[in-house]
């Protein structure tokens, strides 16, 4: 075997081992933080009330629920559910923005190296690890919502605004736009909030928030949208990578200690010939 060879089993050994023991202690760890004050949250002492069984439980559509009656539900479990930390404010490894490497070590490569913004304060797109993890803004939400909406069998739409993320849909041939970080539900559609945008008055400070969160809205549907058909349309790269990201978690790392031993075993085999 030539030193570089060896070198080469050495390197794979080490990152194979490596990362396999990563994966392994990652089944031991809770992707949840567990150190989020009152202090670190937008909403204050109204923000999170759900804890992560709490929240994965509720966001389930219950037996015989009218799609209409889980929609609104839905649209406060994940605002109950959802910590809306401040999210530029701390370092990104504090509430795990930053993937840890235990979770996924491709993502957190990503982060840690990549020099793009989006995986160093990472937003999932798999609304089960969005959920897990507990943390996120209006883009976290809408997603959750829009991917849970999809697996009950309601169809919607991402709505982003300048500054803001919602869902759209219309079920049982009514309008609606849900707002799953504030948990409002508006019962009318984009077109007529667009137009008559004082239809949004009172609708923030009626679950609790100010009202100039009313104001603040009011003018915002005033602006010009985009319509996303999906979590796949709205963020594509990121979307696909992380599939593949989860996909290579156990396989690379295995495969790199399957490829030195192999090596190791054929060189072996070949010296024995060799001394015959």
């Amino acid at each position: 075997m030539t030193m570089f060879i060896r070198s080469f089993v050495i390197i794979l050994l080490i990152l194979g081992s490596g990362l396999t023991l990563v994966n392994f202690y990652g089944l031991t760890q809770n992707l949840r933080p567990d150190n989020i004050a009152i202090e670190n949250l937008r909403f204050g002492d109204i923000d999170v009330s759900l804890n992560k069984e709490e929240l994965l439980q509720s966001s389930k559509m219950l037996p015989n629920e009218n799609p209409i009656d889980y929609s609104k539900r839905l649209t406060t479990v994940i605002a109950n559910g959802i910590a809306h930390i401040h999210w530029e404010r701390y370092d990104s490894s504090k509430f795990n923005q930053l993937v840890p490497i235990w979770e996924n070590w491709a993502l957190y490569a990503m982060g840690k190296f990549s020099g793009i913004p989006e995986y160093k304060r990472y937003h999932y797109s798999n609304p089960q690890k969005s959920m897990e993890r507990g943390i996120g803004i209006c883009g976290d939400a809408s997603m959750i919502m829009s991917q849970v909406l999809k697996n009950s069998g309601i169809e919607s739409k991402i709505i982003s605004f300048p500054g803001h993320v919602m869902v759209a849909a219309n079920i049982q041939n009514q309008s609606f736009v849900f707002d799953p970080d504030f948990g409002v539900v508006l019962e009318s559609s984009l077109e007529e909030l667009n137009k008559n945008p004082e239809l949004v008055d009172g609708a923030y400070s009626a679950v609790g928030h100010p009202a100039s969160d009313d104001s603040f809205f009011t003018r915002m549907f005033k602006e010009e949208y985009q319509v996303w058909d999906g979590v796949d349309h709205f963020i594509s790269k990121k979307y696909y990578f992380e599939k593949l990201a989860y996909a290579i978690k156990w396989p690379i790392p295995i495969a790199m200690i399957v490829i030195a031993i192999w090596i190791i075993v054929r060189s072996s085999s070949f010296r024995k010939t060799k001394t015959n």
